[in-house]
């Protein structure tokens, strides 16, 4: 009687902790679908804003995903011949790269533009000559590398567009910390093909949110239903004992 009495106790007490934490995991993801909804509505705002300039050299040290990510840009610069790089990506149109090549501003700054994306196979034409008007997204550095890829400098092996490591490898000096998404554009071959950068955030916190809280009322319904067979039972024991 009393070992049965401890487990009740033990289960009473398992149920009760696990209903606060489902509760406490249910709120959490409440806060994050706020967040995430936030999110989206700023980076739609961004996107179909009219273009703006880049962040300047001044405001560099600022510049954050919260903060810029996707702002829609407008740069007027020459490309730098000789100093694209390619890193590897998975698009719609399947396999391949994208191509990132140095624009240098009339301050002499420079800011990688990801002039878009050639298949696996394809040389990538050298990006136009002159004084060019570009406009996209700014996207922020991704350092390191892909996923279980780690970018190899040295074999020029990238895996993901770590500006910082690209420019350092190419000699670049007075590089921004970010890059640029170039729109679609008419490149006479087709290719690099621009404005397939996806804006795509997977928002499932609301059904996180509601399967934590059906998981919380299944615990405290639980905890009621333990109460109430012991309540029974002390009504129905001959001395009120337990």
């Amino acid at each position: 009687m009393h070992a049965n009495r401890c487990g009740r106790i033990a289960l009473l007490a398992l149920l009760a902790v696990c209903g606060i934490g489902f509760i406490a995991l249910g709120i959490w993801q409440v806060q994050r679908l706020h967040w995430k909804r936030a999110l989206i509505a700023r980076v739609e705002q961004r996107v179909h804003a009219p273009p703006a300039p880049p962040p300047a050299p001044a405001a560099w040290p600022r510049v954050s995903a919260e903060r810029d990510e996707y702002r829609h840009v407008a740069l007027q610069g020459r490309y730098l011949q000789g100093k694209d790089t390619l890193t590897q990506a998975t698009t719609e149109l399947g396999a391949g790269y994208w191509v990132l090549s140095p624009l240098q501003l009339a301050d002499g700054t420079l800011i990688l533009v990801n002039r878009g994306f050639v298949p696996q196979g394809l040389r990538p034409p050298p990006p136009p000559s002159g004084l060019v008007q570009v406009r996209g997204l700014l996207r922020i550095s991704e350092p390191g590398g892909g996923f279980l890829r780690v970018n190899r400098p040295a074999e020029d092996r990238w895996y993901s567009r770590d500006v910082t490591a690209i420019a350092q490898t190419r000699g670049l000096r007075n590089v921004a910390p970010y890059f640029v998404d170039a729109e679609a554009s008419d490149e006479p071959s087709g290719w690099p093909r621009g404005g397939l950068t996806v804006i795509h955030f997977r928002n499932q916190h609301l059904q996180y949110a509601l399967t934590w809280f059906v998981l919380a009322g299944m615990a405290l319904w639980g905890v009621w239903r333990l109460l109430s067979e012991q309540r029974q039972m002390r009504h129905h024991a001959p001395d009120g004992s337990p």
